[in-house]
């Protein structure tokens, strides 16, 4: 074995163990020792560094929305879904799937059950949103058909719809 050494810009194809570590705390100067702290931080509550210049950083924040979870609690005390979780894993039924979270979907959309209040609640966000201001039927099924997935859930948002005061 012979080590060969290209000086500076020469080492065009450089490798990673050539670089310098800049993962941990103990390379940071003093002063600034504080601000990755809080970085870390931040990354642990799903906040995204994006760039460092000298002038500031560039976060991303990501949301999801508390129904995601709520329809994973239900999916995981529903015996039906439950056995037709075993099916997927033996990969017998090809239009259901289940995400890297454990969320049982139906060609890509979450599985919405009918239990307690769950699709009303999903219904009444879409419909009374801030952002949506009382779509019709077909617009909101056209926004939720792309998330989520129940047997006559067309016809579930036209009867919410059309119980609605405010699009009388």
């Amino acid at each position: 074995m012979s080590v060969h050494y290209n000086p500076g810009k020469a080492n065009v194809v450089a490798d990673a163990l050539s670089r310098l570590s800049t993962g941990s705390v103990a390379h940071v100067k003093e002063e600034r020792k504080e601000l990755v702290k809080d970085v870390h931080r931040l990354a642990l509550l799903g906040v995204c560094l994006m760039s460092i210049s000298n002038c500031g950083v560039t976060v991303q924040n990501g949301a999801e929305s508390s129904l995601v979870a709520e329809v994973k609690e239900k999916q995981d005390n529903d015996p039906i879904l439950l056995q037709l979780n075993g099916v997927v894993h033996q990969q017998r039924v090809e239009v259901f799937s289940q995400r890297g979270d454990g969320l049982l979907c139906y060609q890509g959309r979450l599985c919405v059950l009918d239990v307690g209040e769950l699709r009303q609640q999903i219904l009444a966000e879409s419909h009374n949103s801030r952002y949506s201001i009382h779509p019709s039927a077909t617009k909101m099924y056209r926004d939720l058909r792309d998330v989520f997935w129940w047997n006559s859930m067309k016809r579930d948002i036209v009867d919410f719809v059309a119980k609605c005061p405010n699009c009388q």
